[in-house]
């Protein structure tokens, strides 16, 4: 990955954390003055005028107001929450499936409460019963993540973002 397209978390002015941007936005919230750097990834940024270290971590110059985030019902995210681990028989990995709960055409819903992810044979062998039916047992009855700093941003700082463990709270988490 290119240094210019490198992930910069971007805090509010009262240092919670708003998004991620790439490297070249965050360079322009700094050179119109808009933000400042609280932590640079150790990379430098030229250009044909200038040259300054990378950012890592930006504050904005101004408070922005925004709705509370929603973590949206997708494969990823579902998959994210389960921790690549099927709900059925506990095998860990990338290829897994949905598995509605309550089967759709049963009444089920596609919702937070009812898709699990899944192996491929346990979701076959499930099939379009209930959990009674198919006498199969939940490791963990599925809800709604939270919408929390550190849910949302925890796999960056899994990715290599260490920086930014002390601005979603992970550093009080792991204490």
């Amino acid at each position: 990955m290119a240094v210019i397209d490198a992930n910069v978390l971007v805090l509010n002015s009262d240092y919670q954390p708003l998004n991620v941007c790439n490297v070249r936005r965050a360079v322009v919230l700094l050179t119109k003055q808009k933000a400042t750097v609280i932590e640079q990834n150790g990379h430098i940024v030229t250009s044909e005028r200038l040259s300054f270290a990378s950012p890592s971590v930006i504050r904005l110059a101004y408070h922005i107001k925004r709705p509370r985030p929603v973590v949206k019902l997708t494969r990823r995210e579902v998959l994210q929450r389960d921790d690549h681990t099927c709900q059925y028989c506990g095998r860990r990995g990338n290829d897994l499936t949905l598995d509605h709960v309550m089967p759709r055409h049963r009444g089920g819903q596609h919702t937070w409460e009812n898709v699990v992810a899944a192996c491929r044979p346990c979701n076959h062998r499930k099939g379009g019963r209930t959990l009674a039916e198919s006498k199969m047992v939940l490791l963990r009855p599925p809800r709604r993540p939270p919408a929390t700093p550190t849910y949302l941003y925890a796999s960056y700082v899994r990715g290599g973002e260490l920086a930014w463990a002390k601005f979603i709270g992970l550093e009080e988490a792991a204490s």
